[in-house]
């Protein structure tokens, strides 16, 4: 008995999904970097920054990423008009 591959590899979401994980992984990357930084700068290296930092974290992101997802395609619209399209093949 011949089995039929898988049309995609398991664990992997579908292509359609990468519209909102790319504007998720962005969002958690550069909050969580930003935040830090901001946040030292305020505190320094303190117990406060320790204890401050996730929550500071936790609401820039949840700023950060509604805000991607909404701007991205126009983001992409924008750099379009200033950057060469790639050659066809």
């Amino acid at each position: 008995m011949t089995s039929v591959p898988d049309p995609r590899p398991r664990g992997k979401l579908p292509a359609r999904f990468a519209a909102i994980v790319l504007p998720l992984v962005l969002s958690l990357l550069m909050t969580f970097v930003i935040s830090g930084v901001s946040t030292l700068m305020s505190l320094g290296p303190t117990r406060a920054f320790v204890t401050t930092w996730p929550a500071a974290w936790a609401l820039s992101w949840i700023v950060a990423f509604p805000t991607l997802v909404v701007l991205l395609p126009l983001v992409r619209r924008l750099v379009a008009l200033v950057v060469e399209a790639p050659p066809q093949k």
